[in-house]
């Protein structure tokens, strides 16, 4: 297994600063006016999401973006790529998952694979869907892509967590705290009635996401709509972008796994980069974009 040596940018030097310059001093992103659509799903509601063109676009395969967890259409992260795609000739969707940026009644989750499948049914993709998932979007990403892709041609994963379980566990430890606090106190308050008394993200998947989505608890959640069960079965050229000093997910799962089993599956851990930062010397735009557009391309 290879890994890549990574250079921070200043002065994002360490993990936290590589995960949070995004919200400490966003970058500034000039999109061109995005057209909004919705996506109908198969129980009367719809996703939402932002549709930007470009000269030439409709020639190649639509870009797909979705977003993580607390985020929507318009993240920073999320316009970044979008300008990274628009300017080599892509036309761009990102897409709000329910609930999200207005996006949908109920509301999303890391495995909540079926919404994908029901909206890609509905897009208008001759040349095919080229796709990116970050963080949790990339676990439901990889969890489509093992029950089937579709019109999904090729994909990038970032930062995706592989092992829910493991990953809420690290959430909650104490050095994540300030990180864990801020994240649950936006999905109390896009969650439709939450219950009183939920003081942990594992309490809000076992209160709220478990029971309001067919699962036995958190434990089952995890177990069922971990990416790491769907990998094997994964049939297109997916590429998964991940960095091992992320400070939300753990590297276990990365590093225990046997990358041989599936050729189409192609891993690309950097030693560095933080969570869905990758803000490398040399570079304006980030890693996992850059590794995105080629990857695309080739």
């Amino acid at each position: 297994m290879r890994i890549e040596k990574f250079r921070p940018r200043f002065p994002w030097y360490g993990a936290d600063l590589q995960t949070l310059r995004n919200f400490i001093a966003p970058p500034r992103v000039d999109l061109l006016r995005a057209e909004a659509i919705a996506l109908p799903l198969d129980d009367g509601d719809a996703l939402t999401g932002e549709f930007n063109r470009t000269p030439g676009g409709e020639a190649k395969p639509l870009v797909l973006l979705i977003h993580g967890l607390t985020g929507n259409a318009n993240s920073t992260y999320m316009r970044v790529s979008a300008a990274a795609h628009l300017a080599v000739g892509s036309n761009v969707l990102r897409l709000n998952l329910r609930g999200a940026g207005g996006g949908g009644k109920a509301m999303y989750h890391a495995g909540r694979s079926e919404d994908l499948a029901q909206a890609l049914r509905s897009l208008d993709a001759p040349h095919g869907i080229h796709t990116v998932g970050y963080s949790l979007g990339a676990n439901m990403l990889l969890k489509h892509l093992g029950e089937g892709a579709g019109k999904i041609v090729k994909a990038v994963a970032v930062s995706a967590p592989l092992d829910l379980a493991g990953t809420s566990m690290r959430m909650g430890a104490r050095r994540n705290r300030l990180y864990h606090d801020r994240l649950l106190r936006q999905m109390l308050e896009d969650a439709h009635e939450p219950p009183p008394g939920i003081s942990s993200i594992w309490d809000f998947d076992e209160r709220i996401v478990a029971p309001r989505n067919g699962f036995k608890d958190a434990a089952d959640y995890y177990a069922r709509c971990s990416a790491a069960g769907f990998l094997d079965a994964i049939a297109v050229p997916t590429l998964i972008v991940h960095a091992l000093d992320d400070p939300w997910i753990p590297p276990d799962a990365y590093m225990a796994r046997d990358w041989t089993r599936n050729p189409r599956v192609t891993p690309m851990l950097a030693s560095g980069g933080g969570h869905v930062g990758f803000h490398e010397a040399g570079h304006d735009l980030p890693l996992h974009d850059r590794a995105a557009v080629r990857f695309f391309n080739l």
